[in-house]
């Protein structure tokens, strides 16, 4: 793999990291008005761990296919 591309594949899977890991789940925390607050954070954490899970499976793939 060339320099130019692990940088641009490090930077794209840091970015989406960060946006399933943190982002959203802040979202979910702060913008979902519907639910007390036992709710958001159950529903938080959910998205935490499938989207920890899928990018574990995701970057696992991607190694097999020596995409990254």
């Amino acid at each position: 793999m060339s320099w130019p591309r692990a940088i641009v594949s490090g930077l794209v899977i840091v970015a989406m990291t960060f946006a399933l890991l943190v982002y959203i789940p802040d979202l979910i925390l702060s913008q979902v008005t519907g639910l007390e607050r036992g709710g958001r954070v159950a529903l938080a954490t959910g998205w935490f761990v499938v989207s920890f899970v899928g990018l574990l499976w995701g970057l696992r793939r991607l190694q097999s296919s020596r995409l990254i």
